[in-house]
């Protein structure tokens, strides 16, 4: 079987070294892989991000399962995508990734199911941020809402660090529209 495993970081390196394995395996391409991957696999210069430069290439190459990596090409659909095609793709469907990719979703649901969780507000507005945090303990969690590569978070320890945060998620848009809306834990 062909494999193509999308992304570019140690994970998807791992996942290739345990495919490689396989006696089931007689290729894997790595979309776009990185050093690593390149010992192990066939890198191919298709951004993990590029859902149709994918599917081209899992058509044109037969894959026969694909395995994504990243959050972002989750999030974009690329598993549904995929069906839509009848070719298989290991992920959560663009629905099922939601929960990653929306902390404000997550919370939502985490409340809804009754499943513990930190006490939180969300926002929209950099005031309206600021003002709440102007009336809290501290430290707080401040979260942008989308996939900012891990680096979306910031515990703030004053209000001066809050304000900073949130500054640049909302207003500077440091994490793009990943920040355009914002969770602030206790």
């Amino acid at each position: 079987m062909k494999i193509l495993v999308i992304g570019s970081g140690g994970r998807e390196h791992a996942l290739t070294w345990k495919l490689r394995r396989s006696p089931q395996v007689e290729r894997i391409f790595c979309a776009p892989g990185n050093s690593g991957t390149s010992e192990i696999a066939e890198n191919v210069a298709i951004p993990a991000t590029d859902l149709k430069g994918l599917l081209r290439f899992a058509k044109e190459n037969r894959i026969g399962l694909t395995v994504v990596g990243p959050d972002d090409p989750l999030a974009a659909g690329i598993v549904d995508l995929f069906a839509t095609e009848k070719l298989r793709a290991f992920g959560p469907t663009k629905s099922a990734a939601r929960i990653e990719a929306s902390k404000i979703f997550a919370k939502e649901l985490m409340r809804a199911q009754k499943i513990p969780t930190a006490e939180s507000n969300t926002f929209s507005d950099s005031k309206e941020a600021v003002r709440y945090c102007e009336r809290v303990k501290f430290p707080i969690v401040i979260k942008a809402d989308g996939l900012a590569l891990g680096k979306g978070v910031t515990i703030a320890a004053d209000p001066t660090t809050a304000r900073s945060a949130i500054d640049e998620m909302m207003n500077k848009l440091r994490f793009g529209d990943a920040g355009r809306r914002i969770v602030i834990e206790e």
